[in-house]
């Protein structure tokens, strides 16, 4: 790789690849390929830049990223695709380097990465350690409550969110088979399919993943489960793990925000439990356009570089 990488982000005008724009500004240890927006729909010249990066991130929809994966012939390409396209593929690298131990390694060195989904995120943050730790069952049948920002539904959502008369809020992906569902499952560590509810409010970015569960189905307590998470992510600059119920982030002593965390690259895990200890919900937090989106691609793109994972991130 040449002393300045150079870096070509297909669809750099959609809503991730303009927070990607924006989280690279500044930045003198890359170059930033582009394409003139004459020249957007010019398939030769697309074709070129996507041959002539070192590094490429797609922000572009499934049908779309595969196509331009395709069309990269050059082997020396690294590519970071932000679409649900290659989640699950086995020839590609998931882009959470808090996954396990040697991920950050594995993205380091890897030539294909599929970057998380926003709502997958919060809810493999919450489950893989449980079910490595062996204390959530990998068969356990599992609920999953989400709330977006409306920016998650790209474009056509935010223009009716930025018009006179947006829903306050609704849930949708009622059909049960969000897009997320399969990472969520592969790379959590559960064999049996979540039902997952998704739900958009009226406020731009921030989202909360929530994951009720019953004593019962845990092999271990509640505050054990609180000790295995903060363990797992104890030297994370990104994750952190709050100590069981705490009530200092409740607004008002009783509301947990969604939004908290926008503009962020930081995702917060929240665990909280009844007073029998025979419930609890465990919660994460995050911006669903940066450590859902952008912010992780761009940590993602750091260790490509051997950078520092942080630069440019808070």
């Amino acid at each position: 790789m040449a002393s300045k990488p150079t870096l070509f982000i297909d669809g750099e005008h959609g809503t991730t690849g303009l927070q990607i724009v924006e989280r690279l500004s500044g930045r003198e240890d890359l170059a930033l390929l582009s394409l003139p927006v004459e020249l957007r729909r010019s398939v030769p010249d697309r074709e070129a830049l996507l041959n002539s990066a070192d590094i490429v991130i797609l922000c572009l929809p499934d049908d779309a990223a595969k196509e331009s994966v395709a069309a990269i012939h050059n082997p020396a390409v690294r590519v970071i695709d932000a679409s649900t396209a290659h989640r699950v593929a086995p020839d590609w690298v998931y882009g959470f380097p808090e996954l396990e131990s040697g991920q950050r390694n594995r993205i380091a060195n890897a030539k294909r990465i599929a970057n998380p989904g926003c709502y997958a995120t919060g809810a493999i943050a919450l489950l893989r350690p449980l079910i490595a730790a062996a204390l959530l069952p990998p068969t356990a049948a599992l609920n999953i409550l989400g709330v977006s920002g409306y920016t998650g539904g790209g474009k056509a959502l935010i223009e009716v969110h930025e018009d006179t008369d947006p829903e306050p809020f609704a849930f949708y992906g009622l059909g049960l088979s969000h897009k997320h569902l399969p990472e969520i499952q592969q790379h959590s560590g559960l064999t049996a399919k979540p039902v997952f509810l998704p739900s958009v409010g009226h406020f731009p970015t921030g989202m909360l993943v929530a994951i009720p569960l019953h004593a019962a189905q845990l092999n271990g307590s509640a505050q054990q489960v609180a000790d295995t998470l903060a363990q797992w992510y104890a030297d994370e600059r990104f994750v952190t793990v709050a100590p069981l119920n705490r009530q200092d982030t409740l607004l008002r002593g009783a509301f947990l925000r969604a939004d908290t965390l926008s503009g962020t690259n930081q995702l917060e895990i929240l665990p909280y439990a009844s007073a029998s200890g025979d419930e609890l919900v465990l919660i994460a937090r995050l911006d669903n356009l940066g450590k859902g989106a952008s912010g992780a691609a761009v940590q993602n793109l750091n260790l490509l570089l051997g950078q520092d994972e942080a630069l440019g991130l808070i």
